[in-house]
């Protein structure tokens, strides 16, 4: 097959994609946002159902927002008080699951010169995930709760799509899990109706290329350990 400059442009995007861990505090104009979201909800869902919504958060809102989060996630008494409304992890870790799930925490650890005795280094690093690793922009993705499970596919779709226009207008992002733990204090501080789930939320930004962690890249396993070919 021809490489053509459109294959060569999407792919450069695509492999580019990072869940970086330090941004600067550069602001991201609301129009390059408002563009990237535009885009992204090209995503293609069942019977064009479109399940996601975004709240997009700058300034005293953000930053309200993680205060009030590393409130909690910093005592532990409260911290336990909150669980996630849906299972993200599964209740059991298997292999090959385990192992990567470890390898990619310690890669990490490693670079950061976090050992594995160093409980409160941990605790700080995953608690930098509330502050947006200093980005200047967040979003909160919700989705309506009477949608099935395969609205969260599309959803996934979606996000993918974020994430790679953010790229293509060189910025970078993180998906972020550790929101939906915190879903009560999330939906109170930003008003989220009752009907509506958090799923994740997002740093978007410019990369701090300085910050050592953001040199991580995660391995990806061969198409031929996940992909059989069948005549």
């Amino acid at each position: 097959m021809i490489e053509t400059p459109e294959q060569k442009v999407v792919d450069a995007v695509i492999a580019s994609r990072r869940s970086l861990r330090a941004f600067l505090p550069t602001p991201v104009a609301r129009e390059d946002v408002e563009a990237i979201l535009e885009i992204a909800a090209r995503a293609p869902s069942g019977t064009n159902t479109q399940p996601w919504k975004a709240y997009v958060l700058t300034g005293g809102t953000k930053e309200k927002l993680s205060s009030e989060i590393l409130r909690a996630y910093n005592d532990p008494e409260i911290g336990r008080q909150h669980t996630e409304e849906y299972h993200y992890y599964p209740s059991r870790w298997t292999t090959p699951f385990l192992e990567r799930r470890r390898k990619v925490g310690w890669d990490l650890y490693s670079l950061l010169g976090i050992t594995r005795e160093n409980k409160a280094g941990m605790h700080a690093q995953l608690g930098r995930n509330y502050r947006f690793f200093g980005a200047p922009v967040g979003i909160i993705f919700t989705i309506d709760r009477v949608l099935e499970q395969g609205s969260w596919l599309d959803y996934g779709m979606f996000l993918q799509n974020v994430m790679l226009a953010a790229r293509a207008r060189g910025l970078d992002t993180c998906p972020q899990a550790a929101f939906a733990q915190f879903h009560r204090i999330v939906r109170d501080v930003l008003q989220i109706p009752a009907n509506e789930m958090v799923v994740c939320g997002m740093s978007l930004g410019f990369a701090d290329e300085s910050k050592i962690e953001n040199t991580l890249v995660t391995e990806r396993v061969s198409v031929s350990e996940f992909a059989k070919f069948m005549d």
